[in-house]
């Protein structure tokens, strides 16, 4: 099962220029123009803590203190998943068996982080592919700068989502061939797991083309058609773990499609708006109230998919009978816990939207920044707990 409960994320023309995945954050000197021009956005990655003030006399001193820090919702969301899918796997390890030969600990616990790291590149992509449609188009001097930058570091994403997808692709067919050099090309042709992942990167790598336009056109190219691409990108994502092998296949794989695709915009969705719009008064107060309807939806969409995938997923295993699967199983464990975070989560969103949302909405001071940056840290835990979960043995 993946989620995904996301799955990273901007240089000095966003109108011209195709990013590099490695591209580095602009020096401190570059992000301090007096004001920004029409077509040149002076901000980078979005600050945690920085408001949308210009001018007076410590905007120098706020910039320097806020321009390290402008990672930390993306940080949270990749530090946690990858905790928690090391100490997810290391708790689900089957037993090595004598005489058979086994992949190796590269593999062991190099293909669930780079599957969390495909996951939050993904996710990433979505989000900042919706960052433009949440923004709306009505005030394009105050938005088109912020969207701009989205464009670019969707870019960004797509092309590390790619990357990871090959690379996953690559310690796939090893750890199915232990042992031996991996045919990667008899992996993919043969193994339904491995056309998912090439499928998937292809998707990413086409984003990347499309968000390489809107780079150069703006909204000329629709953010519906950058958001429609993102997400198709996700759909074969799920036929690389149990959904692939369950009896009620058809049912079973519609669930799990919604719920990769509601985890990945309720998560990238969130993520986008914490790093560019936590400190931006006015634009989140227009902003945050749509996004709060998406992701009402796809909290109902996650938790009733993920709840019905994982328990179907018990009961098809008669080794076990349910309800003790859930308590002496790895799986069953896992999913208490995914179920735990999910939980957690939707407190949390709670808190968002019915205390903070109304004095948002009112651009009053609030802590934003901080819930939010929670909410996405346990975000990422769910996340790695799902690659495990995909992973885990079910018996």
């Amino acid at each position: 099962m993946t989620t995904t409960p996301d799955h990273t994320l901007r240089s000095a023309s966003p109108e011209t220029d195709v990013p590099q995945a490695g591209a580095d954050l602009p020096s401190l000197d570059e992000s301090r123009s007096d004001l920004p021009s029409p077509d040149k956005s002076t901000d980078d990655l979005p600050s945690l803590d920085a408001s949308a003030r210009t001018g007076d006399a410590g905007s120098d001193r706020r910039v320097a203190d806020t321009e390290s820090r402008r990672p930390i919702p993306l940080a949270a969301v990749a530090v946690a998943g990858v905790f928690a899918v090391v100490i997810a796997t290391w708790l689900t390890a089957p037993d090595e068996a004598p005489g058979i030969a086994v992949p190796g600990v590269v593999v062991d616990y190099g293909l669930p982080i780079v599957r969390l790291l495909l996951d939050v590149a993904a996710l990433s992509t979505v989000g900042l592919s919706l960052l433009p449609k949440l923004l709306g188009f009505d005030d394009p001097d105050r938005t088109e700068p912020i969207a701009a930058r989205a464009r670019h570091w969707a870019v960004v994403s797509a092309l590390t989502w790619c990357a990871a997808a090959l690379l996953a692709t690559l310690l796939s067919a090893a750890e199915v061939m232990p042992g031996q050099i991996p045919d990667v090309a008899y992996y993919v042709e043969t193994i339904g797991s491995g056309q998912g992942l090439v499928v998937s990167a292809s998707a990413a790598l086409v984003s990347a083309a499309i968000g390489t336009l809107a780079i150069r056109f703006g909204e000329k190219v629709p953010a519906e058609l950058r958001i429609l691409l993102a997400m198709f990108g996700l759909l074969p994502l799920p036929v690389t773990g149990h959904a692939s092998n369950w009896y009620w296949h058809d049912l079973s794989m519609v669930s799990m499609e919604l719920h990769v695709i509601g985890a990945s915009a309720w998560t990238g969705g969130l993520l986008a708006i914490t790093l560019f719009l936590a400190r931006n008064r006015d634009l989140l107060a227009t902003t945050l109230p749509r996004f709060s309807r998406l992701a009402t939806i796809s909290l109902l969409l996650v938790g009733l998919s993920g709840l019905f995938n994982g328990i179907v997923e018990l009961l098809l295993t008669p080794t076990t009978p349910f309800p003790d699967s859930l308590f002496t199983t790895g799986y069953g464990q896992l999913l208490l816990a995914k179920t735990a975070f999910a939980a957690t989560i939707a407190l949390l969103a709670a808190n968002i939207r019915w205390r903070l949302l109304p004095a948002i909405t009112r651009a009053h001071p609030t802590a934003f920044a901080t819930w939010a940056t929670v909410e996405l840290t346990i975000m990422g835990l769910a996340y790695g707990v799902a690659v495990a979960l995909t992973r885990a043995p079910v018996a």
